[in-house]
Order: C-alpha cells, then structure tokens, then sequence
C-alpha cells in the first residue's frame, strides 16, 4: 500500500511539471513589445494580438493585427503591428510559414528602412534560409540565398549588432559553397580531367580563401597543371607560391617549398597575418563528440565545425575563369587584331564579280591564323609561323584516357560478316586463259 501511494505522489508531480513545462514553452515571450501604457483601441488590440502569438494562436493574432492595420490606418503602432505580422510566420515556422515570413520581412525593410527593427528583419531573413541549408552533397539553392541574404545584411545595415553574427554565419555558408566546389574539382582531377580540376580548385582558393581546404585546393590544382606538362610550370609555381605564402601552416606547405625549389622558382616569406589567422583557427577549433557525428545521418543540416572563426568573409563574387583548354579568340572587332581586325579567317562583304565564286578557294578550307603563345592558348591577331612540318602541341584535354577503341559489333552485324565470308570462301575464282 505504501509503495502505491508513493508511485502516486510521483505520478501527480510528474504530471505537475509536464504541465508546467508545457505552458511555458507555449507561451514564449514576444521580442519587441510596445512597454507604453495606454488603453487606446489599437493598443488593445496590439497587446491582444502580442498575448496570441506568445500562446501559439498565430492565426487569431494575424486576423487581430490585420484589424488594427485596416481600422486605425494612422496609428502609431502601425510599423509594429506589420513587424509582428512577419514574426508571427516565423514563429509558426515550416516551408509556408517561413516564406510568408520571408515576403512581410521584405514589406517591412521597403516601408520603414529607417527603423532599428529594419535591420532585425533582414538578420531573420538570413535565418530563414540558413536553418535550412542542405548538406554539401544536397542542394545548395538555400545556402547561396543565405549567403546573398547575410551579405545584403553586412552592407545595408554595417553599424548593427547583428553584423557580427552575420559574418559568422557568411564564414559557414561560404565553408559549404566551398566544399561543394572542391568536391567537384577533386572528382575531375580522379578522372584525369586536369583542364577542368585546375579551372575548379583554382576558383574555390580565389573565391573563398577562409575555406578550410583551400590549401588542399591549391595543392590539387598544381598537380593537375603538372601533369598537364612543361607548357603550365608557371601556373604550377603560382599555387605552390600561394600555398607557401597564404597558408603557411598548413600540411602542404614544407612540400610546396620543396617543390618551388626543384622547379628553382624563389621561396617566398610567410604572410604574418596569415600566420595569425591560422594559429587563432588552430586554438580555437572545436573537433565534434561521438555522439554528435553518430547522429549526423539524421541531420538535415551540413556540418559548419571547420569553418574559419576570423576574418573577414568573402563579399563579391568572381567570375569563374576560363580552362585552358579553351582556345583563346578575340571578338569581333577587337583591339587585340591586327589593325583593329577579327583573328577570324571568314569574312562577309558584297560580290560584284559572280566568277570568282568559282575560281576562288573556299575560305573555311585555309588554316587558322591564330598564333599559339607559350602556354597553348591562342594568340589573337597574330599570324601563325610558317614553320615546315612543325605544329604546335594541341591543347590539353579533359578526356585524356580516350584511345578511341572501336565500337563493339553487334550480334547482327556479326552474323552478316561471317555469312560474307562463308560466300567468299565458296565462290570459286575464274579461270585464267
């Protein structure tokens, strides 16, 4: 009997704290309230509506709020009421709610930039996107919003406390864009696409240089312009530079040096900054628990532990350069012809003389006239050597492993060749006189 009343007590206080627990977390407290105290009409209905979304009630405050907008058009709290409109959708959340959120944020910035709430609405608006960012394999449409929503927030609104988290939040995002892209370079350089893995390894050190493995990244593309011959040493010792300058304290930097000093290219000086920036990141990385990656598979997210601390994020965005195994040709009408010229070989004009249709060869059957230069590529306006039997080296390419095995025959086509055979080998030769 006695245990039983004890299993009862416990039961009641158990139920006593669920209850408990579960009002409070119904009920969270609203972030910009109005402190004023008056019982004006759209005052109540201000407080009223507050007290609903504290509760969860988000439809009922929405439908309260649009009647103080609608009834009292000239009220005080009319910025107000269209700010808890937007933080009411952020708060009931999902894939609807956070749009709508999105949409009245956006209203509130247009009507009243100059208010302290302006730059809050923007700092939710890059919550908006970064909480649902996909992992580094996934889709990367949430985490570029959120990037372009947090550089908007960094230049629109410099002199808010929010600028700080911002920046934070731009390092991560900016990790995730990075990986992605080096996780495509590193896959054409294990495929022997070397023109495309140094194109991509190349622009994720030059875009983002806090990525984490922007190191790597260099290290990567030197190889790849390595193994694409003598013609690219020079891009080759300019990541190696960059590797021993920029990123000193990293794993690749003693090899980097080793390698300048076989190619007899000079050892640059370590940046001091560069330094610094490394051994703050050093000290301050946190590496995650056990418990933390085990339950990574259930996690939407991506993983943001390895982005940098410090420095400041990337703000414009670099157009991505050309591979080098795209000939260079000078437009139309370009500077860089001769006498203002095309280093195209075709050209149109008006005929008056129909017979050299015919007496004239066809122009697309003469040789280019676009000069190589030392690396390859073509030089516009410059006329090609007329050199005996020699022809410059073709251009890498991204399908080095193509030997050009013939098509495998078909069944049918099988069966028709031996039958020919077999009526070949039959058929008696004639007889010579």
């Amino acid at each position: 009997m006695p245990s039983f009343k004890n299993f009862s007590r416990c039961l009641a206080v158990a139920l006593l704290a669920l209850s408990i627990t579960s009002c409070s977390f119904h009920k969270k407290k609203y972030e910009n309230p109005i402190t004023k105290d008056t019982l004006q009409p759209d005052k109540v209905l201000f407080d009223r509506a507050i007290g609903d979304v504290e509760r969860g009630r988000y439809e009922v405050a929405r439908l309260t709020l649009n009647t103080l907008i609608n009834t009292y058009d000239t009220s005080e709290y009319l910025a107000k009421a269209k700010l808890a409109i937007a933080d009411s959708w952020y708060r009931e959340g999902g894939a609807h709610g956070m749009a709508q959120a999105e949409a009245e944020y956006k209203d509130f910035i247009l009507f009243y930039p100059n208010m302290e709430e302006a730059a809050e609405s923007q700092w939710k608006v890059c919550q908006i996107h970064y909480k649902q960012m996909e992992k580094v394999d996934r889709d990367s449409a949430q985490a570029i919003r959120a990037e372009d929503e947090c550089k908007a927030l960094v230049v629109q609104f410099p002199n808010s406390k929010y600028v700080p988290q911002a920046q934070q939040m731009l390092r991560n995002t900016q990790e995730v864009l990075a990986q992605k892209e080096f996780l495509t370079g590193a896959f054409y350089h294990s495929k022997g696409a070397f023109p495309a893995a140094a194109n991509r390894l190349n622009f994720v050190a030059d875009q983002y240089p806090l990525y984490s493995g922007a190191s790597e990244s260099l290290w990567q593309a030197a190889d790849a312009f390595s193994r694409m011959g003598d013609r690219f040493e020079n891009q080759a010792a300019d990541d190696y530079t960059r590797i021993v300058k920029d990123y000193p304290l990293s794993d690749h930097a003693d090899e980097a040096k080793e390698k300048l000093t076989a190619m007899r290219r000079p050892v640059p000086p370590a940046d001091p900054a560069a330094v610094a920036r490394m051994k703050y990141e050093q000290e301050n990385f946190r590496k995650n628990t056990m418990m933390h990656n085990s339950m990574s598979i259930f996690r939407r997210g991506p993983e943001t532990n390895t982005s940098a601390k410090t420095g400041a994020p990337a703000m414009q965005a670099l157009r991505p350069p050309t591979p080098v195994s795209v000939p260079n040709v000078a437009p139309v009408g370009s500077s860089g012809a001769a006498g203002g010229a095309t280093s195209s070989d075709v050209t149109v004009g008006v005929q008056t003389n129909t017979s050299e249709i015919d007496s004239k060869p066809d122009a697309r059957q003469n040789p280019g006239t676009a000069a190589s230069t030392a690396d390859g590529s073509a030089q516009p306006g410059a006329a090609a050597p007329a050199a005996e039997g020699a022809s410059q080296p073709p251009l890498p390419t991204n399908r080095p492993n193509v030997t050009g095995k013939p098509k495998k025959k078909s069944k049918k086509q099988l069966k028709q060749e031996q039958a020919a055979a077999a009526a070949g080998a039959t058929q008696k030769p004639p007889a010579a006189q």
